[in-house]
């Protein structure tokens, strides 16, 4: 869940909102049209797809030029006022070999879902990750019901499609596919984990 951090509710610069990461590393903030937010906890479901999907991509991409992030890792998206921290992100950019706390270039964004963040997710951070020009795909997961929600770029719009169970998914700016199964696997929604 994101909550608004500054009591004053005054914008601050980029170099304020790495200021106030560098002093408070207990919590997550993201920074939205200047405005600092803070990011609080996830369920276990959200933590587990999140590690779920960082092992998947990295798996997937070890031998290939991509780095595979976690949600440690913030993306600046053009300009002062925003930077965010996704579930999950991949970039291929050589631009972001050696990056810090920050990479401006991914080609893949991965959100966990959560019922206090979603609209909050699918409505601005979608719209500021479909406004980054490296971004290629957008993926949305939900963690109250089994379904990803795939956000793919083409030559002048984007296209969305719903994956749910027995669905495969392929990223074609990365050639990664898994299945959805993979993603929550150990979840509360696998039952195979549950009976074992």
């Amino acid at each position: 869940m994101a909550i608004q951090h500054d009591e004053h509710h005054e914008k601050i610069s980029l170099e304020k909102f790495f200021a106030l990461i560098e002093s408070d590393p207990e919590h997550r903030y993201e920074l939205i049209d200047g405005y600092p937010y803070m990011m609080t906890g996830g369920s276990p479901d959200h933590s587990i797809i999140g590690a779920n999907l960082v092992g998947i991509f990295s798996q997937q991409l070890r031998k290939r030029p991509c780095i595979v992030y976690n949600s440690e890792v913030y993306i600046e998206l053009g300009g002062e006022a925003n930077c965010l921290c996704p579930d999950a992100s991949i970039s291929c950019d050589r631009r972001d070999r050696h990056a810090i706390k920050v990479i401006h270039y991914p080609c893949v964004v991965a959100e966990v879902l959560s019922p206090s963040t979603e609209a909050h997710d699918r409505g601005i951070k979608a719209d500021l990750y479909q406004n980054m020009p490296s971004v290629q795909e957008i993926l949305f997961i939900d963690t109250k019901v089994i379904r990803i929600q795939l956000y793919r770029r083409e030559a002048d719009y984007w296209i969305m499609r719903n994956f749910t169970h027995d669905d495969t998914i392929e990223l074609t700016s990365t050639g990664v596919q898994f299945s959805v199964a993979e993603v929550y696997e150990k979840t509360t929604f696998d039952d195979s984990f549950a009976e074992e």
